[in-house]
Protein backbone atom coordinates (compact mmCIF):
# COMPACT_ATOMS: atom_id res chain seq x y z
CA UNK A 1 0.00 0.00 0.00
CA UNK A 2 3.22 1.81 0.72
CA UNK A 3 4.37 1.43 -2.50
CA UNK A 4 1.12 2.35 -4.35
CA UNK A 5 0.69 5.69 -2.56
CA UNK A 6 4.40 6.74 -3.66
CA UNK A 7 3.76 5.54 -7.32
CA UNK A 8 0.07 8.14 -6.56
CA UNK A 9 2.17 11.05 -5.69
CA UNK A 10 5.05 10.62 -8.00
CA UNK A 11 3.55 9.84 -11.07
CA UNK A 12 -0.04 12.53 -11.07
CA UNK A 13 3.15 15.48 -11.17
CA UNK A 14 3.14 14.52 -14.72
CA UNK A 15 -0.60 15.46 -15.27
CA UNK A 16 -0.12 18.36 -17.74
CA UNK A 17 -1.80 21.45 -17.76
CA UNK A 18 -4.64 23.01 -20.86
CA UNK A 19 -3.99 26.33 -21.59
CA UNK A 20 -6.95 27.42 -23.78
CA UNK A 21 -6.17 30.57 -25.67
CA UNK A 22 -9.17 32.33 -27.39
CA UNK A 23 -8.48 33.14 -31.31
CA UNK A 24 -7.26 36.54 -31.94
CA UNK A 25 -9.62 38.89 -33.68
CA UNK A 26 -9.48 42.15 -35.52
CA UNK A 27 -11.80 44.36 -33.39
CA UNK A 28 -11.89 47.80 -34.87
CA UNK A 29 -10.56 51.09 -33.02
CA UNK A 30 -14.05 52.60 -32.37
CA UNK A 31 -17.83 52.71 -32.63
CA UNK A 32 -19.04 53.73 -36.02
CA UNK A 33 -21.57 55.75 -34.20
CA UNK A 34 -20.99 58.14 -31.70
CA UNK A 35 -22.25 57.86 -27.83
CA UNK A 36 -24.32 59.47 -26.23
CA UNK A 37 -22.98 60.43 -23.66
CA UNK A 38 -19.72 59.17 -21.55
CA UNK A 39 -20.96 57.64 -18.45
CA UNK A 40 -20.55 53.83 -17.89
CA UNK A 41 -23.48 51.54 -17.54
CA UNK A 42 -23.79 50.06 -14.13
CA UNK A 43 -25.29 46.56 -12.81
CA UNK A 44 -28.25 48.71 -11.75
CA UNK A 45 -29.53 50.57 -14.84
CA UNK A 46 -33.11 49.92 -14.59
CA UNK A 47 -33.40 52.18 -11.36
CA UNK A 48 -31.48 55.40 -14.00
CA UNK A 49 -35.02 54.95 -15.99
CA UNK A 50 -36.26 56.83 -12.56
CA UNK A 51 -39.12 54.24 -12.18
CA UNK A 52 -40.09 53.18 -8.95
CA UNK A 53 -42.91 50.74 -10.06
CA UNK A 54 -40.05 48.96 -12.94
CA UNK A 55 -37.27 48.86 -10.00
CA UNK A 56 -39.82 46.88 -7.89
CA UNK A 57 -41.15 44.77 -11.18
CA UNK A 58 -37.36 43.76 -11.70
CA UNK A 59 -36.38 42.84 -8.26
CA UNK A 60 -39.69 40.66 -7.92
CA UNK A 61 -38.27 39.13 -11.54
CA UNK A 62 -34.85 38.12 -9.88
CA UNK A 63 -36.37 36.69 -6.54
CA UNK A 64 -39.10 35.12 -8.65
CA UNK A 65 -38.80 34.15 -12.15
CA UNK A 66 -38.44 30.36 -12.99
CA UNK A 67 -36.40 31.15 -15.78
CA UNK A 68 -33.58 32.67 -13.59
CA UNK A 69 -34.16 29.14 -11.22
CA UNK A 70 -33.65 27.07 -14.16
CA UNK A 71 -30.23 29.03 -14.85
CA UNK A 72 -29.47 28.83 -11.45
CA UNK A 73 -30.15 25.26 -11.00
CA UNK A 74 -27.83 24.47 -14.22
CA UNK A 75 -24.98 26.19 -12.13
CA UNK A 76 -25.45 23.89 -9.39
CA UNK A 77 -25.59 20.88 -11.92
CA UNK A 78 -21.98 21.84 -13.59
CA UNK A 79 -20.82 22.44 -9.33
CA UNK A 80 -21.95 18.93 -8.40
CA UNK A 81 -20.48 17.73 -11.87
CA UNK A 82 -17.15 18.89 -11.31
CA UNK A 83 -17.02 17.83 -8.29
CA UNK A 84 -17.50 14.24 -9.79
CA UNK A 85 -14.69 14.80 -12.07
CA UNK A 86 -12.66 15.51 -9.21
CA UNK A 87 -13.39 12.53 -7.62
CA UNK A 88 -11.72 10.47 -10.26
CA UNK A 89 -8.43 12.14 -9.06
CA UNK A 90 -8.04 10.15 -5.95
CA UNK A 91 -8.08 6.50 -4.71
CA UNK A 92 -11.45 4.85 -4.26
CA UNK A 93 -11.27 3.15 -1.04
CA UNK A 94 -13.71 -0.17 -0.11
CA UNK A 95 -14.43 -1.89 2.88
CA UNK A 96 -16.45 -5.72 2.54
CA UNK A 97 -17.00 -7.52 5.96
CA UNK A 98 -18.03 -10.90 5.36
CA UNK A 99 -19.47 -13.60 8.32
CA UNK A 100 -21.36 -17.19 7.29
CA UNK A 101 -21.97 -20.42 8.97
CA UNK A 102 -21.89 -23.12 6.70
CA UNK A 103 -23.17 -26.94 7.59
CA UNK A 104 -22.82 -29.46 5.18
CA UNK A 105 -24.60 -33.06 5.51
CA UNK A 106 -23.00 -35.78 3.13
CA UNK A 107 -25.72 -37.60 2.32
CA UNK A 108 -25.11 -40.93 4.58
CA UNK A 109 -26.93 -41.78 7.40
CA UNK A 110 -23.68 -42.79 9.72
CA UNK A 111 -21.69 -40.02 8.23
CA UNK A 112 -21.35 -36.80 10.61
CA UNK A 113 -22.43 -33.55 9.59
CA UNK A 114 -19.94 -31.04 9.01
CA UNK A 115 -19.70 -27.08 10.22
CA UNK A 116 -17.98 -24.26 8.93
CA UNK A 117 -17.64 -20.83 10.12
CA UNK A 118 -15.65 -17.91 8.92
CA UNK A 119 -15.36 -13.96 9.30
CA UNK A 120 -13.54 -11.69 7.47
CA UNK A 121 -12.76 -8.12 6.97
CA UNK A 122 -11.29 -6.89 3.57
CA UNK A 123 -10.34 -3.10 2.56
CA UNK A 124 -9.33 -2.47 -0.81
CA UNK A 125 -7.78 0.71 -2.87
CA UNK A 126 -8.20 1.14 -6.55
CA UNK A 127 -6.74 4.05 -8.36
CA UNK A 128 -6.58 4.76 -12.34
CA UNK A 129 -2.47 6.57 -12.22
CA UNK A 130 -3.10 9.52 -14.77
CA UNK A 131 -0.04 9.16 -16.69
CA UNK A 132 -1.55 11.37 -19.55
CA UNK A 133 -3.33 13.96 -18.13
CA UNK A 134 -6.95 12.54 -19.32
CA UNK A 135 -8.38 12.75 -15.75
CA UNK A 136 -6.83 16.21 -14.87
CA UNK A 137 -8.24 17.22 -18.84
CA UNK A 138 -11.56 16.03 -17.66
CA UNK A 139 -11.84 18.06 -14.72
CA UNK A 140 -10.54 20.64 -16.30
CA UNK A 141 -13.27 20.34 -19.08
CA UNK A 142 -15.85 20.02 -16.12
CA UNK A 143 -14.47 23.18 -15.02
CA UNK A 144 -15.18 25.41 -17.77
CA UNK A 145 -18.69 23.81 -18.75
CA UNK A 146 -19.12 25.28 -14.94
CA UNK A 147 -17.80 28.57 -15.82
CA UNK A 148 -20.20 29.04 -18.85
CA UNK A 149 -23.00 28.12 -17.00
CA UNK A 150 -22.42 30.41 -14.45
CA UNK A 151 -21.89 32.93 -17.42
CA UNK A 152 -25.14 31.98 -19.24
CA UNK A 153 -27.04 32.64 -15.48
CA UNK A 154 -25.47 36.17 -16.31
CA UNK A 155 -26.74 36.23 -19.72
CA UNK A 156 -30.23 34.78 -18.74
CA UNK A 157 -30.42 37.73 -15.89
CA UNK A 158 -29.81 40.71 -18.59
CA UNK A 159 -32.11 38.93 -20.76
CA UNK A 160 -34.67 38.68 -17.52
CA UNK A 161 -34.43 42.35 -16.30
CA UNK A 162 -34.06 43.97 -20.06
CA UNK A 163 -37.34 41.64 -20.65
CA UNK A 164 -38.79 43.24 -17.64
CA UNK A 165 -38.50 46.82 -18.79
CA UNK A 166 -39.52 46.08 -22.15
CA UNK A 167 -42.60 44.57 -21.20
CA UNK A 168 -43.41 47.38 -18.66
CA UNK A 169 -42.91 49.75 -21.75
CA UNK A 170 -45.32 47.91 -23.74
CA UNK A 171 -47.98 47.95 -21.07
CA UNK A 172 -47.44 51.78 -21.02
CA UNK A 173 -47.60 52.39 -24.63
CA UNK A 174 -50.77 50.30 -25.30
CA UNK A 175 -52.78 52.26 -22.48
CA UNK A 176 -51.50 55.52 -23.57
CA UNK A 177 -52.07 54.55 -26.95
CA UNK A 178 -55.47 53.46 -26.10
CA UNK A 179 -56.31 56.39 -24.15
CA UNK A 180 -55.46 58.52 -27.55
CA UNK A 181 -57.96 56.25 -29.34
CA UNK A 182 -60.46 57.31 -26.72
CA UNK A 183 -59.92 61.09 -26.71
CA UNK A 184 -59.47 60.69 -30.36
CA UNK A 185 -63.46 59.17 -30.54
CA UNK A 186 -64.78 61.77 -28.43
CA UNK A 187 -63.05 64.37 -30.84
CA UNK A 188 -64.36 62.34 -33.69
CA UNK A 189 -68.16 62.26 -32.07
CA UNK A 190 -68.07 65.51 -30.98
CA UNK A 191 -67.29 66.51 -35.11
CA UNK A 192 -69.97 64.40 -35.91
CA UNK A 193 -72.62 66.42 -33.67
CA UNK A 194 -71.59 69.51 -34.85
CA UNK A 195 -72.26 67.81 -38.64
CA UNK A 196 -75.72 66.58 -37.72
CA UNK A 197 -76.76 69.61 -36.58
CA UNK A 198 -75.65 71.31 -40.05
CA UNK A 199 -77.47 68.48 -41.78
CA UNK A 200 -81.04 69.29 -40.07
CA UNK A 201 -80.68 72.91 -41.03
CA UNK A 202 -79.98 72.17 -44.43
CA UNK A 203 -76.45 73.44 -44.64
CA UNK A 204 -74.67 70.21 -45.58
CA UNK A 205 -75.71 66.73 -47.49
CA UNK A 206 -76.18 63.31 -46.18
CA UNK A 207 -73.01 62.39 -47.52
CA UNK A 208 -70.99 64.43 -44.94
CA UNK A 209 -72.76 62.81 -42.29
CA UNK A 210 -72.04 59.21 -43.61
CA UNK A 211 -68.47 59.99 -44.01
CA UNK A 212 -68.24 61.58 -40.24
CA UNK A 213 -70.14 58.62 -39.15
CA UNK A 214 -67.58 56.48 -40.62
CA UNK A 215 -64.62 58.31 -39.34
CA UNK A 216 -66.44 57.36 -35.74
CA UNK A 217 -67.07 53.99 -36.04
CA UNK A 218 -63.62 53.61 -37.35
CA UNK A 219 -61.61 55.01 -34.29
CA UNK A 220 -64.62 53.48 -32.55
CA UNK A 221 -63.06 50.26 -33.94
CA UNK A 222 -59.36 50.92 -33.14
CA UNK A 223 -60.19 50.51 -29.39
CA UNK A 224 -60.54 47.02 -28.73
CA UNK A 225 -57.71 45.76 -30.65
CA UNK A 226 -55.64 48.37 -28.18
CA UNK A 227 -57.18 46.72 -25.51
CA UNK A 228 -56.08 43.53 -25.97
CA UNK A 229 -52.61 44.24 -26.77
CA UNK A 230 -52.60 45.76 -23.56
CA UNK A 231 -53.78 42.94 -21.68
CA UNK A 232 -51.49 40.62 -23.38
CA UNK A 233 -48.57 42.80 -22.57
CA UNK A 234 -49.49 42.48 -19.04
CA UNK A 235 -49.97 38.78 -19.26
CA UNK A 236 -46.40 38.64 -20.80
CA UNK A 237 -44.87 40.57 -17.86
CA UNK A 238 -46.54 38.20 -15.47
CA UNK A 239 -44.95 35.26 -16.97
CA UNK A 240 -41.68 36.98 -16.57
CA UNK A 241 -42.21 37.81 -12.52
CA UNK A 242 -43.29 34.12 -12.32
CA UNK A 243 -46.49 35.29 -11.17
CA UNK A 244 -49.99 34.27 -12.74
CA UNK A 245 -51.57 36.78 -15.58
CA UNK A 246 -55.23 36.92 -13.47
CA UNK A 247 -55.43 39.85 -11.54
CA UNK A 248 -52.04 40.94 -12.67
CA UNK A 249 -51.78 44.58 -13.21
CA UNK A 250 -49.39 47.84 -13.18
CA UNK A 251 -50.48 50.95 -12.01
CA UNK A 252 -48.83 52.95 -14.70
CA UNK A 253 -50.62 54.43 -17.50
CA UNK A 254 -48.36 57.54 -18.77
CA UNK A 255 -44.40 57.95 -19.98
CA UNK A 256 -44.68 60.87 -18.02
CA UNK A 257 -41.60 60.71 -15.31
CA UNK A 258 -39.99 57.80 -17.23
CA UNK A 259 -36.82 59.00 -17.98
CA UNK A 260 -34.32 58.03 -20.94
CA UNK A 261 -30.87 57.46 -20.03
CA UNK A 262 -28.02 57.52 -21.84
CA UNK A 263 -24.60 55.66 -21.43
CA UNK A 264 -21.16 55.26 -23.54
CA UNK A 265 -20.29 52.72 -25.49
CA UNK A 266 -16.94 52.19 -24.73
CA UNK A 267 -14.23 50.49 -27.02
CA UNK A 268 -15.47 47.64 -28.74
CA UNK A 269 -12.78 45.63 -26.91
CA UNK A 270 -14.50 46.16 -24.13
CA UNK A 271 -17.15 44.08 -25.01
CA UNK A 272 -14.96 40.80 -24.64
CA UNK A 273 -14.81 41.53 -21.05
CA UNK A 274 -18.41 42.80 -20.42
CA UNK A 275 -20.85 40.83 -22.37
CA UNK A 276 -21.36 37.42 -20.15
CA UNK A 277 -22.88 35.46 -23.55
CA UNK A 278 -19.54 36.10 -24.70
CA UNK A 279 -17.43 35.13 -21.54
CA UNK A 280 -19.87 31.70 -22.32
CA UNK A 281 -18.55 31.39 -25.69
CA UNK A 282 -14.96 31.62 -24.78
CA UNK A 283 -15.29 29.42 -22.07
CA UNK A 284 -17.15 26.32 -24.25
CA UNK A 285 -13.72 26.58 -26.54
CA UNK A 286 -12.00 26.01 -23.38
CA UNK A 287 -14.39 23.21 -22.44
CA UNK A 288 -13.45 21.98 -26.16
CA UNK A 289 -10.07 22.62 -26.32
CA UNK A 290 -10.13 19.73 -22.68
CA UNK A 291 -12.27 17.42 -24.75
CA UNK A 292 -9.23 17.52 -27.21
CA UNK A 293 -7.00 16.09 -25.25
CA UNK A 294 -9.42 14.08 -23.37
CA UNK A 295 -9.51 12.32 -26.87
CA UNK A 296 -5.83 12.16 -27.55
CA UNK A 297 -4.87 10.53 -24.13
CA UNK A 298 -7.24 7.81 -24.39
CA UNK A 299 -4.96 6.47 -27.38
CA UNK A 300 -2.30 6.17 -25.08
CA UNK A 301 -1.84 3.26 -22.58
CA UNK A 302 -3.57 3.60 -18.97
CA UNK A 303 -2.26 2.33 -15.89
CA UNK A 304 -4.59 0.97 -13.43
CA UNK A 305 -3.64 0.07 -9.45
CA UNK A 306 -5.35 -1.84 -7.05
CA UNK A 307 -4.80 -3.44 -3.17
CA UNK A 308 -6.06 -4.84 -0.73
CA UNK A 309 -5.55 -5.86 2.62
CA UNK A 310 -7.69 -7.78 5.30
CA UNK A 311 -8.28 -10.03 7.54
CA UNK A 312 -9.72 -13.82 8.16
CA UNK A 313 -11.22 -15.86 11.06
CA UNK A 314 -12.64 -19.40 11.76
CA UNK A 315 -15.46 -18.25 13.65
CA UNK A 316 -18.86 -16.51 13.57
CA UNK A 317 -19.08 -13.04 14.07
CA UNK A 318 -15.67 -12.70 15.53
CA UNK A 319 -12.16 -11.46 14.52
CA UNK A 320 -10.26 -13.76 16.91
CA UNK A 321 -6.80 -14.89 16.21
CA UNK A 322 -7.51 -13.93 12.51
CA UNK A 323 -5.07 -14.25 9.67
CA UNK A 324 -3.44 -11.45 8.01
CA UNK A 325 -3.62 -11.40 3.75
CA UNK A 326 -2.01 -8.11 1.61
CA UNK A 327 -2.18 -7.73 -1.86
CA UNK A 328 -1.02 -5.24 -4.68
CA UNK A 329 -2.06 -5.39 -8.08
CA UNK A 330 -1.57 -3.17 -11.46
CA UNK A 331 -2.48 -3.69 -14.78
CA UNK A 332 -1.24 -1.97 -17.84
CA UNK A 333 -3.65 -1.71 -20.80
CA UNK A 334 -3.73 -0.04 -24.39
CA UNK A 335 -5.97 -0.64 -27.07
CA UNK A 336 -4.79 -2.93 -30.16
CA UNK A 337 -7.60 -2.13 -32.30
CA UNK A 338 -11.04 -1.04 -31.99
CA UNK A 339 -11.89 0.12 -36.05
CA UNK A 340 -10.78 3.38 -35.09
CA UNK A 341 -13.07 4.67 -32.76
CA UNK A 342 -10.60 6.25 -30.80
CA UNK A 343 -9.25 8.26 -33.36
CA UNK A 344 -12.58 8.98 -34.82
CA UNK A 345 -13.37 10.46 -31.22
CA UNK A 346 -10.19 12.60 -31.70
CA UNK A 347 -11.11 14.13 -35.26
CA UNK A 348 -14.54 14.62 -33.48
CA UNK A 349 -13.26 16.55 -30.82
CA UNK A 350 -10.82 18.91 -33.10
CA UNK A 351 -13.69 19.67 -35.47
CA UNK A 352 -16.28 20.78 -32.72
CA UNK A 353 -13.16 22.58 -31.30
CA UNK A 354 -12.92 24.47 -34.57
CA UNK A 355 -16.71 25.09 -34.68
CA UNK A 356 -16.33 26.48 -31.40
CA UNK A 357 -13.70 28.69 -32.74
CA UNK A 358 -15.94 29.99 -35.13
CA UNK A 359 -19.23 30.08 -32.88
CA UNK A 360 -17.02 32.71 -31.00
CA UNK A 361 -15.51 34.42 -33.74
CA UNK A 362 -19.59 34.62 -34.87
CA UNK A 363 -20.92 35.60 -31.44
CA UNK A 364 -18.15 38.25 -30.88
CA UNK A 365 -18.98 39.93 -34.71
CA UNK A 366 -22.71 39.68 -34.01
CA UNK A 367 -22.39 42.11 -30.82
CA UNK A 368 -20.50 44.70 -32.55
CA UNK A 369 -23.18 44.90 -34.87
CA UNK A 370 -25.80 44.84 -31.73
CA UNK A 371 -24.15 47.91 -30.24
CA UNK A 372 -23.69 49.88 -33.61
CA UNK A 373 -27.47 48.71 -34.46
CA UNK A 374 -28.56 50.34 -31.11
CA UNK A 375 -26.51 53.44 -31.24
CA UNK A 376 -27.63 54.21 -34.78
CA UNK A 377 -31.56 53.59 -33.44
CA UNK A 378 -31.16 55.70 -30.26
CA UNK A 379 -29.64 58.89 -32.58
CA UNK A 380 -32.63 58.00 -35.69
CA UNK A 381 -35.50 57.79 -32.80
CA UNK A 382 -34.41 60.70 -31.10
CA UNK A 383 -34.40 63.22 -34.13
CA UNK A 384 -37.32 61.42 -35.06
CA UNK A 385 -39.47 62.03 -31.79
CA UNK A 386 -38.72 65.55 -31.86
CA UNK A 387 -39.99 65.95 -35.17
CA UNK A 388 -42.86 64.28 -34.74
CA UNK A 389 -43.46 66.45 -31.53
CA UNK A 390 -43.66 69.68 -33.74
CA UNK A 391 -45.96 67.32 -36.48
CA UNK A 392 -48.31 66.44 -33.54
CA UNK A 393 -48.58 70.02 -32.57
CA UNK A 394 -49.58 71.34 -36.42
CA UNK A 395 -51.72 68.71 -36.82
CA UNK A 396 -53.94 69.67 -33.62
CA UNK A 397 -54.10 73.37 -34.58
CA UNK A 398 -54.66 71.79 -37.51
CA UNK A 399 -58.01 70.19 -36.74
CA UNK A 400 -58.88 73.46 -34.30
CA UNK A 401 -58.92 75.41 -37.50
CA UNK A 402 -60.79 72.94 -39.74
CA UNK A 403 -63.54 72.69 -37.32
CA UNK A 404 -63.56 76.38 -36.92
CA UNK A 405 -63.99 77.26 -40.59
CA UNK A 406 -66.33 73.96 -40.86
CA UNK A 407 -68.88 75.89 -38.51
CA UNK A 408 -68.51 78.61 -40.51
CA UNK A 409 -69.15 77.17 -43.48
CA UNK A 410 -65.69 78.34 -45.20
CA UNK A 411 -64.79 74.58 -45.99
CA UNK A 412 -66.08 71.22 -46.70
CA UNK A 413 -66.38 67.85 -44.48
CA UNK A 414 -63.15 66.74 -46.86
CA UNK A 415 -60.70 69.51 -44.84
CA UNK A 416 -61.85 68.20 -41.45
CA UNK A 417 -61.90 64.70 -42.00
CA UNK A 418 -58.20 65.06 -43.76
CA UNK A 419 -57.06 67.17 -40.59
CA UNK A 420 -58.29 64.33 -38.07
CA UNK A 421 -57.04 61.85 -39.38
CA UNK A 422 -53.53 63.39 -39.25
CA UNK A 423 -53.82 64.11 -36.28
CA UNK A 424 -54.89 60.66 -35.10
CA UNK A 425 -51.86 59.37 -36.72
CA UNK A 426 -49.56 62.28 -35.24
CA UNK A 427 -50.37 61.29 -31.67
CA UNK A 428 -50.22 57.37 -32.48
CA UNK A 429 -46.72 58.03 -33.89
CA UNK A 430 -45.32 59.60 -31.17
CA UNK A 431 -46.36 57.78 -28.67
CA UNK A 432 -44.44 54.70 -30.69
CA UNK A 433 -41.90 56.38 -30.80
CA UNK A 434 -41.26 57.11 -27.08
CA UNK A 435 -41.47 53.10 -27.12
CA UNK A 436 -38.83 53.24 -29.65
CA UNK A 437 -36.54 55.20 -27.89
CA UNK A 438 -37.23 53.12 -24.83
CA UNK A 439 -36.74 50.10 -26.30
CA UNK A 440 -33.59 51.36 -28.04
CA UNK A 441 -31.69 52.65 -24.38
CA UNK A 442 -32.80 48.86 -23.62
CA UNK A 443 -31.10 47.19 -26.36
CA UNK A 444 -27.71 49.38 -25.86
CA UNK A 445 -27.53 48.34 -22.33
CA UNK A 446 -28.15 44.76 -23.46
CA UNK A 447 -25.91 44.99 -26.49
CA UNK A 448 -23.28 46.32 -23.63
CA UNK A 449 -23.90 43.14 -21.04
CA UNK A 450 -25.83 45.35 -18.57
CA UNK A 451 -22.83 46.66 -16.70
CA UNK A 452 -21.58 43.11 -15.88
CA UNK A 453 -17.60 42.95 -16.44
CA UNK A 454 -15.79 39.42 -16.35
CA UNK A 455 -13.50 40.17 -13.74
CA UNK A 456 -10.91 37.24 -14.20
CA UNK A 457 -10.47 38.47 -17.41
CA UNK A 458 -9.70 42.05 -16.39
CA UNK A 459 -7.29 41.11 -13.74
CA UNK A 460 -5.65 38.87 -16.78
CA UNK A 461 -4.99 41.47 -19.31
Amino acid sequence: MAVSLAMFLAITGCATRIDSVPPQLDLPVAFAEPSPSDRQLDLEWWRRFESGELVSLVDTALAASPTLTIAAERVVQAEITVRSAGATLFPALSLNGTTADRRNNPGTSNAAWSNTQSTGLTLGISYEVDLWGRLAATLQGTRANLAANRYDYETARLALTTGVANAYFQVIAARVRLQIARDNLAIAERVFNIVEIRQRNGAVSDLDVSRQRTTVLAQRAAIQPLEVQGRQAESALAILLGRAPQGFTVQSASFDGIAIPEVGAGLPSDLLVRRPDLASSEAQLAAGDANVAVARAALLPSLSLSGSTGLASAALLSLANPAYSMGLTGSLAQTLFDGGRLRNQVALTESQRRALVETYRNAVLGSLKEVVDALSNIDRNRNSEIAQLEIREEAARTVRLSELRYRQGADDITILLDAQRTLFSAQDSLVQLRLARLTSALDLFKALGGGWRNDLAVAGR
